[in-house]
């Protein structure tokens, strides 16, 4: 798994910008606004049709600060970034809002999708809110890191909520999301070392109509509270690895499940946390994965036709079980094939129980 000792750095964990010598923006109806250097720049008023363009060299960091910001475009990003080393959004105690109302225009070859898009490192940060509204394609899209830091965040998207090519990494912040997709999305095609998702703080509230979260090499969790309230799957990758935090998650085909999406261990490794899954009815799976599973610790609540469904091993090495109000000390494994089958659980004592 990824070494998380330096997946932030300090100005990243950072929830407040030094406005010494920062510029001071008013924003205006019809009138872009273009970032050319590094600096920090402090944006304030209400407008449409605007976007804030960054066009700064390859080096530069550029730091946009959020301080009352009421931006409504028809089909162009609030906030797009064309090129920098990295650009931090970082919202004062302020309350802001963008919303992006049609289908987005193409900058050149370039797809546009989502309200702010970047295609440099991003991290949101801050001490106020911000409100998205994508009626027609992504909330927050990097084709780099994605990272939130703090903040207050609700997002409505036709699409993705959270979207990012290498990772999607979010060590504090508040998060209402309703996507008609994938809640948080993370996937590179181009390099199967990235494309996933690190969470260790933070409060997710997510409601999806796909996929709640899901990272193709993997999804790793350290802490944080996440209610995934609706999703067809809730947490998906090539691995899934649970060391702690409060998970509560309801899902109509499988909660969390390992697929083979990039080379690598399919495997669903829990250490800690403490995990509620509840299924929908029909033909799915509480923990299904196509490789193995692994419950090493933490205290995991089951409500689910089949709790465990595993092509590989399957271990309950420890932590606190639950499947349907009855405590387990085993998990009978199950060969259902990639998406199902049969999800045996052992009952107390040992005594080995089939999919119900």
């Amino acid at each position: 798994m990824q070494d998380t000792s330096e997946l932030f750095s300090d100005r990243d964990l950072e929830q407040t910008a030094d406005l010494t010598s920062a510029t001071q923006i008013q924003l205006a109806s019809g009138q872009d606004v273009t970032l050319n250097t590094e600096g920090v720049y402090v944006l304030s008023g209400e407008a449409s049709n605007v976007t804030v363009v960054v066009e700064a060299p390859e080096d530069a960091k550029v730091q946009i600060v959020l301080d009352g910001v009421s931006i409504t475009n028809v089909d162009s990003p609030a906030i797009y970034v064309k090129e920098a080393d990295k650009v931090f959004v970082t919202s004062t105690d302020s309350e802001n809002s963008m919303e992006v109302t049609g289908t987005y225009v193409a900058d050149g070859d370039t797809n546009l999708d989502a309200v702010i898009f970047s295609r440099a490192d991003l991290t949101l940060s801050g001490t106020g809110s911000l409100d998205i509204v994508s009626a027609q394609g992504n909330g927050i899209s990097s084709k780099d890191d994605l990272k939130i830091t703090g903040g207050v965040y609700n997002i409505q998207s036709s699409l993705d909520a959270l979207e990012a090519n290498d990772a999607i990494l979010i060590n504090d912040g508040t998060m209402t999301i309703d996507a008609g997709k994938d809640a948080l999305h993370s996937e590179n095609e181009e390099d199967a070392t990235l494309g996933y998702i690190y969470i260790e703080g933070g409060d997710l509230k997510i409601n999806a109509a796909e996929d709640a979260i899901q990272g193709n090499r993997f999804v790793q969790i350290d802490g944080g509270t996440i209610n995934i309230e609706s999703s067809q799957e809730g947490i998906e990758a090539t691995s899934v690895k649970i060391n702690d935090g409060q998970i509560t998650l309801y899902a109509s085909d499988d909660g969390i499940n390992a697929a083979q999406k990039v080379d690598g261990n399919v495997a669903i490794e829990v250490n800690g946390g403490t995990i509620n899954v509840t299924m929908g009815s029909g033909d799915t799976d509480a923990f299904d994965s196509n490789g193995d599973i692994s419950i090493n610790g933490g205290t995991i609540t089951v409500e689910a036709q089949s709790a465990f469904d595993a092509d590989g091993t399957a271990q309950l090495n420890g932590g606190d079980v639950t499947v349907n109000g009855e405590k387990i000390t085993e998990i009978t494994v199950s060969r259902g094939g990639p998406g199902g089958g049969g999800g045996g659980f052992g009952g107390g004592g040992g005594r080995g129980m089939g999919r119900q």
